[in-house]
């Protein structure tokens, strides 16, 4: 059989190739043209002038000269190892023309593919293993590769690399790669045992601080690094539904800078994480015994993602009692500025627990705890906390322009100490904005956790879960710079404040309500109530407060919440009266403060910011609150609406003393049940019918 097959691999070879060369046309739409190819010896094959041509497209590859041997014995299984491989002088051309390509191929999905995804049986460790297994196979023992340029170009930038060689001899590698003509050389180097299926790699540049050019170029984003390197220890196949991978990755200075990241370079230190990834039937897994260290900080992460029967997501975060200060000391220069130079005592122990179930965001898993009992800041960084305690200039920002400067402290007229604002006002804004300011710290987990759900269920931001404390610390520390990290540094300043309590509760609300915005250029609680009514922040009653404290979130629009009157529309009814029962219940304020409608119809705004009287009044809509869970936990007894969705306000309703009301009750028949109206008043079925037989 041997000598058969000896006798006829001319052949054999010649059908290999005229088969390879159908494939490509018909699935790829692409030409293999191969002007002369022979065997040299009993395993080894020689071509000479290479072209892949994709029809009406610029040419994708070619190789003068290219010398391939395979190994026999794994041949005899049906496994392709190459031995070794010779090539010299090739390229290989990525050219892209307006939206057509020639390399578009790569990228189309077959239809065996297509079944494949849809096969509920379809097993990621196989197909991993399958993958692992080419990869190694078709690294050769032994390569000598002269003179390979690897190229990219479209409408607007394009980038060359050239590798002078390549070599690799009993497993040791040794390659360079120059970019756009010695504009970096890079260099490859370390081992590859491809028959066990392991390697160790290192990539660095000749010179210091060389950037990636087409990542610069094509995004604007400057990345850079010394040196990174990859390690694969293991490949344990357990099962045929578990294959885990061992080894390690790490880096050392890498700098980072794009405007959605920091105004600054970020320079991330040397860095290394180390262990297993777990690859299941159907679920992907970073082990709990993986640990990624940052100088002296070290903490395990754990990730695990499982695509069936149901799609979930688990994360978690460990760290044993370390000393604080190397937490702040592995943080990336430039990353967090506020906290650039903070200085620390003490130690801390942190552990982060989060599931999900994709489909089910309700069922939400999610707890943050961390020990910080003795943790003690020494110094503060660039964002000084405790400035938070004297006169400070603040600096309104507007889309990171700066607005104006305001001093917060008895030197600005407009400046106003807590105890000169109305009490209605104070507790209006708390219970709109914070209901637990006074009793967390920092951070209202419960809210965070719905915050994630309904984000997650509506597939963008609907929910938000700032605290006070975290509107403050943004406000007077962060306002200026809107990058895709700023939350968490937000979050960091935050735990700091609130642990150190170097600052109090008290002084730091005082701080937010003399700073925070409340229209166009109207900064302040003195500011806000003047503008809208001509008022000092003591005179402020319940209406104002509650109006005031609704616009928060949207202080540009509060306008639009006036008809041309000068009142308020009925729109706003519902909201006055879900607060305004919710202050009443937890005894906030007196019953009293219910006369019309919680103070609603004695809102009225001053009237050279009144709007034109239109020509035709339109009907006013429900004002949508949504459904909040939250809304109503503080109460004592039951929430008095089981789903604040479906109330709304008779439009009918007009301003009446109590007497009024009584009187229109009385005509009302008697019903079994509370509607959802009278669980909004907070009125009970008894009263109800004592009011109807008044």
């Amino acid at each position: 059989v041997g000598t058969y097959a000896y006798q006829k691999r001319d052949a054999m070879l010649m059908g290999a190739i005229n088969k390879a060369k159908a494939k490509l046309l018909e699935k790829y739409d692409m030409e293999l043209k191969i002007q002369y190819y022979a065997f040299q010896g009993i395993s080894t094959v020689q071509f000479k002038n290479i072209q892949l041509l994709p029809r009406h497209r610029d040419q994708l590859a070619q190789i003068n000269d290219l010398t391939v041997s395979v190994k026999l014995w794994p041949l005899l299984f049906g496994d392709v190892k190459l031995g070794q491989v010779i090539l010299d002088n090739g390229t290989v051309s990525l050219v892209k023309k307006d939206s057509v390509s020639n390399y578009d191929f790569l990228f189309k999905k077959q239809k065996k593919d297509t079944v494949e995804n849809d096969n509920p049986k379809q097993n990621l460790a196989a197909l991993a293993d399958r993958l692992l297994k080419n990869v190694f196979f078709k690294v050769p023992n032994d390569l000598d590769l002269k003179n390979l340029e690897l190229s990219y170009r479209d409408d607007s930038t394009s980038q060359r690399i050239v590798i002078p060689s390549a070599v690799i001899d009993g497993g040791d590698m040794e390659t360079k790669f120059l970019l756009n003509d010695h504009e970096a050389a890079w260099n490859l180097t370390g081992t590859i045992d491809s028959d066990n299926q392991e390697c160790d790699l290192r990539l660095f540049s000749d010179k210091k601080e060389v950037n990636l050019p087409l990542l610069q170029r094509k995004f604007g984003l400057a990345v850079s690094f010394d040196e990174i390197s990859f390690r694969l220890d293991k490949a344990h196949r357990r099962n045929k539904e578990l294959l885990e991978l061992h080894g390690q990755w790490g880096f050392k200075n890498l700098k980072v800078n794009h405007w959605r990241i920091s105004s600054k370079d970020v320079i991330f230190p040397e860095a290394i994480m180390q262990g297993a990834l777990n690859i299941g039937a159907s679920s992907i897994e970073v082990s709990k015994e993986s640990t990624v260290q940052v100088k002296d900080f070290v903490f395990s992460p754990y990730v695990k993602y499982v695509h069936k029967p149901e799609k979930e997501l688990f994360f978690a975060i460990h760290t044993d009692k370390i000393e604080a200060q190397h937490f702040f000391d592995a943080m990336p220069v430039g990353l967090f500025p506020g906290l650039d130079g903070i200085q620390v005592e003490g130690h801390i122990q942190y552990d982060l627990n989060f599931a999900l179930e994709i489909k089910k965001p309700e069922k939400l898993l999610f707890s943050s705890k961390m020990d910080d009992r003795d943790l003690k800041v020494v110094k503060w960084g660039e964002a000084d906390i405790a400035m938070l305690n004297t006169p400070f200039t603040y600096t309104a920002y507007e889309d990171g322009k700066p607005m104006r400067e305001i001093v917060v402290g008895p030197q600005n007229p407009n400046f106003t100490p807590l105890d000169q604002i109305s009490r209605y006002m104070q507790i209006s804004l708390i219970n709109t904005e914070d209901p637990f300011f006074f009793k967390h710290k920092g951070f209202e987990e419960k809210a965070f956790k719905l915050s994630i759900a309904t984000n997650i269920k509506e597939k963008g931001f609907k929910r938000g879960a700032s605290t006070i404390s975290m509107q403050l610390v943004k406000n007077v520390f962060l306002n200026r710079n809107k990058t895709v990290v700023r939350k968490l540094e937000e979050i960091l300043l935050v735990w700091l404040m609130e642990r150190s309590q170097q600052v109090s509760k008290q002084r730091m609300y005082e701080v937010y309500l003399n700073v925070i915005e409340w229209g166009n250029n109207v900064y302040g609680i003195t500011e806000a109530a003047r503008y809208y009514f001509g008022k000092t922040p003591a005179q402020l009653e319940l209406g104002p407060s509650i109006f005031l404290s609704s616009i928060v979130p949207r202080p540009k629009k509060g306008l639009n919440f006036f008809d041309w009157t000068g009142h308020l529309k009925e729109n706003m009814l519902r909201y006055f009266n879900t607060y305004g029962h919710i202050m009443t219940k937890t005894g906030q304020i007196s019953v009293d403060s219910t006369t019309s409608n919680y103070g609603f119809y004695e809102v009225v705004l001053q009237p050279h910011l009144r709007a034109a009287r239109p020509a035709v009044v339109d009907s006013v809509d429900v004002f949508d609150m949504g459904d909040d869970p939250l809304l109503f936990d503080r109460l004592e007894s039951s929430s008095p609406a089981d789903n604040l969705e479906s109330v709304s306000v008779p439009k009918k309703l007009k301003q009446m003393d109590l007497t009024e009301k009584k009187d229109e009750e009385a005509t009302e028949p008697e019903k079994p049940k509370r509607s959802l109206f009278d669980k909004i008043l907070g009125r009970k079925k008894e009263e109800k019918q004592n009011d109807a037989h008044k």
